[in-house]
């Protein structure tokens, strides 16, 4: 058997058992059951008649090449390019704070906010290290 009817198999499988399962839950007679049940399954027949090498090949390679895609973003250079534009403007927004609390605040603020610009400052500095490394 190959992968292929496998596959195909196990979709028949959970079509037929998500059909019937409907179908037995469903209020109706007996009669309508079963002529809903039988429409169900002539259905799965007619969508796994339909199915096509091509389809599935041409799905797979589209997920293969989106994931290819996703993996080049995560390149090394990108990711610490992106780091250092975000460190510089968590720095900016720091100095901002700090200039902020010194004009608004009292000196216990301005001290809180540049503990806050240093220890972000030291954050920053690890993830860089991290990612240059």
């Amino acid at each position: 058997m190959t992968n292929k009817n496998h596959g195909i198999e196990k979709f028949a499988a959970g079509v037929v058992v998500g059909a019937t399962l409907g179908v037995l839950f469903a209020p109706k007679s007996g009669k309508e059951t079963r002529e809903d049940l039988k429409n169900a399954f002539d259905d799965l027949v007619e969508k796994a008649r339909n199915l096509k090498a091509e389809d599935v090949k041409a799905a797979i390679e589209k997920k293969v090449q989106e994931i290819r895609e996703g993996l080049a973003d995560l390149d090394k250079e990108k990711v610490l390019a992106i780091a250092k534009e975000k460190a510089a403007a968590l720095k900016e927004k720091c100095n901002e704070l700090v200039a902020y609390a010194k004009e608004k605040g009292t000196p216990v603020v301005e001290k809180t906010a540049k503990d806050v610009k240093h220890k972000t400052a030291d954050v920053v500095r690890g993830v860089l290290e991290k990612l240059e490394d």
